[in-house]
């Protein structure tokens, strides 16, 4: 399978994975795209293998009629079925994969069409049809050993993803603040707060309004090491992230405050999943109303 994409694309085309793991059990299986995404796939046990699709020598498929090296050449000969989900408008790169192998080559959508309010996981998975693969589950899940168990000694834990890929998608800083300060003092939990390079200082300033022994910050951390401590929490809440794509494919309960994404294309499918709205905006949710359904959610009320 090749996919390009951010974090949430490839969490939400982990169901391919999931359905050709079960359909075709003894099958080499395989990924190729960008390893410090992927490797997701790698740590869930779902492939054998994960390949860059960042190799400079990947260049001359992208190109028409490029120069297609050779190891790559003999790569792609190597399989009975490439299924693409890249952006190829013009099948350059199909058309240069055909040049060295025999693969049914299937495609892929890049995106879901959003005029057709079909979930990105559906969207997804119907060119296994195929392959005969009919309605298989559409949940992404991603079975990943868990960093600890909860014990008296470890404590219970919140994961925090404070960002996205869009300030338009993010509650207001101060909110997160208040909120937190509020969860500090009125819960026993540990906080661990996550986040990419871009919210370093995000994570930073609110771990300062939190008791530095009941927090962790990982930033930049590797998503399987990320992926193994969310599985440990006891709860999410976040954004419209891949973050929060994340905290539902391994299971945790998940509060997530919502913006003007179009739900039913984007929402994240996990087993407890809430999504929480207000009518005239994320910003203009107020901080009871989110201290109010995370605690219900987690039972964890004052």
């Amino acid at each position: 399978m090749i996919r390009g994409g951010a974090i949430g694309d490839f969490i939400l085309t982990l169901p391919v994975l999931t359905a050709l793991r079960q359909q075709f059990p003894r099958t080499h299986l395989e990924v190729l795209g960008y390893p410090h995404i992927a490797q997701l796939a790698l740590a869930g046990g779902l492939v054998k293998r994960v390949q860059s699709i960042e190799a400079r020598p990947m260049a001359g498929f992208f190109a028409r009629n490029g120069e297609l090296a050779a190891d790559l050449k003999d790569y792609f000969s190597e399989f009975d079925v490439i299924i693409s989900y890249l952006y190829d408008p013009d099948e350059i790169f199909k058309k240069n994969v055909g040049r060295c192998s025999h693969a049914q080559f299937i495609t892929g959508p890049h995106r879901p069409n959003e005029k057709r309010s079909m979930h990105a996981t559906e969207a997804f998975l119907k060119p296994l049809e195929q392959l005969a693969i009919f309605e298989p589950d559409a949940m992404p899940r991603l079975d990943i050993e868990k960093a600890f168990e909860t014990t008296i000694t470890t404590g219970r834990w919140l994961a925090v993803h404070p960002g996205s890929g869009s300030e338009n998608k993010n509650w207001p800083e101060p909110k997160w603040q208040e909120l937190l300060q509020y969860l500090a003092r009125a819960t026993s939990l540990n906080f661990l707060l996550a986040g990419g390079e871009a919210e370093r200082e995000r994570l930073n300033r609110l771990a300062e309004v939190l008791p530095p022994t009941r927090i962790r910050i990982m930033q930049s951390t590797p998503l399987p090491e990320l992926a193994q401590w969310m599985a440990s929490c006891i709860g999410f809440i976040g954004h419209d992230s891949g973050i929060t794509h994340l905290a539902a494919a391994v299971g945790v309960r998940s509060l997530v405050l919502w913006g003007d994404t179009e739900e039913a294309i984007w929402r994240p499918r996990g087993r407890e999943m809430v999504l929480l709205r207000d009518s005239n905006g994320l910003r203009s949710l107020s901080v009871p109303v989110v201290i109010n359904h995370l605690e219900k959610l987690l039972d964890i009320g004052a």
